[in-house]
């Protein structure tokens, strides 16, 4: 198979979806514009902001692939990464792709794309887990359905990838072509990384780990081609939080894998309004914290995402959801956060609700 021949095929746009992708990419390109201004003007809230994203991505990416820690038990086990030994599946997958991320933000400008670069981003990623030690770092030598994780733990087979065989050879020629458009500059960046990733796991070149190192790369190269707000808010949660869309809009293409008729249309412009819900995440978290002569700490930044994401909410919601501190802890922020003009608050004693405060309620 040409990789490069099929790849400018399913690559071919309608008048429709060419504008509506158009639309998209300026939306993306201007935010990105936008963004640089303000990231070279701000400091130490935006460690918090990376910091936070981390915690958010590591949780959302191993989720999406079946385990089931939350955000708050994830932090819990970041915060004592340097434990020798992680008791559980889910926690050696939340540890591998911590590390993982990490070497990637703190690395991207160095890291090739090569296949002994993703090679090591794989063996990074499983290092941790027991069961994968034989076949980290390696291809697949059997034959691996992709299959939907629900949290029910039920599973539902999506689609047969590339062959053990054929995955040596198709590898080298995607990289090869995602190298030249990079040289090149013949397309624009963020459609060039949607095909990459649509093609990678359309192969699933290793027996486990595909869907996670395919995010991990989504920010690798976003990174490289200056994206690099991707590392100040979650893409793993976007993706999560449009889970069915997601293997959807995958099937859409897959199902004429290796025919003439294979599009992923449906596919890239799913991926760009991920990318734009991700940057209107962003743009509110930056207002937020534009309000603040101080940024706020972690605690209180999970208090502020967990109203946003719920409201209206009550003090109860919140313990719930962030049982690991005291009501009164909790109680102070909130009052914090009424007085700093970042939420509303509305009711009183047992009817009290907290609301994000919106420009016309100020």
């Amino acid at each position: 198979m040409d990789i490069s021949k099929n790849m400018k095929i399913k690559l071919s746009f309608g008048s429709e979806v060419y504008q509506k992708l158009s639309q998209q990419l300026s939306m993306l390109d201007t935010f990105k514009g936008s963004w640089k201004e303000k990231e070279s003007k701000q400091g130490q809230y935006l460690k918090e902001l990376r910091k936070i994203a981390t915690i958010e991505s590591t949780g959302a990416s191993t989720r999406i692939e079946g385990a089931s820690l939350t955000n708050q038990e994830v932090g819990k086990l970041l915060a004592s990464i340097k434990v020798a030994r992680f008791a559980t599946r889910d926690e050696q997958e939340v540890a591998g792709y911590y590390d993982a991320l990490e070497v990637i933000l703190e690395n991207y400008t160095e890291i090739e794309i090569s296949e002994r670069y993703i090679h090591q981003l794989h063996g990074i990623l499983l290092k941790h887990s027991d069961k994968d030690r034989s076949h980290r770092g390696n291809y697949k030598t059997s034959s691996n359905k992709v299959l939907a994780n629900y949290p029910d733990g039920t599973q539902r087979t999506l689609f047969d990838p590339t062959p053990p065989h054929l995955t040596p050879v198709e590898m080298p020629q995607l990289i090869d072509w995602l190298n030249e458009r990079m040289a090149k500059r013949d397309m624009h960046p963020l459609v060039f990384i949607a095909g990459f990733v649509y093609e990678f796991l359309s192969i699933h070149p290793y027996k486990d780990g595909n869907g996670r190192l395919s995010r991990l790369i989504t920010t690798l190269l976003m990174m490289k081609q200056g994206y690099e707000f991707i590392q100040y808010v979650s893409f793993e949660n976007v993706i999560e939080s449009t889970k069915d869309e997601y293997y959807r809009v995958l099937i859409d293409g897959q199902q004429n894998r290796y025919k003439d008729n294979e599009r992923i249309d449906s596919w890239v412009l799913y991926f760009m309004q991920c990318l734009i819900t991700l940057t209107e995440r962003l743009e509110a978290k930056y207002e937020t914290y534009s309000k603040l002569k101080t940024a706020l700490n972690n605690r209180q930044q999970q208090v502020l995402d967990f109203i946003r994401d719920h409201e209206p909410v009550q003090v109860r919601d919140i313990k719930k959801a962030l049982g690991e501190y005291s009501r009164n802890t909790l109680k102070k922020d909130l009052a914090y956060m009424v007085k700093e003009k970042l939420i509303l608050k509305t009711g009183d004693r047992r009817g009290t609700r907290y609301h994000i405060l919106k420009k016309e309620d100020t």
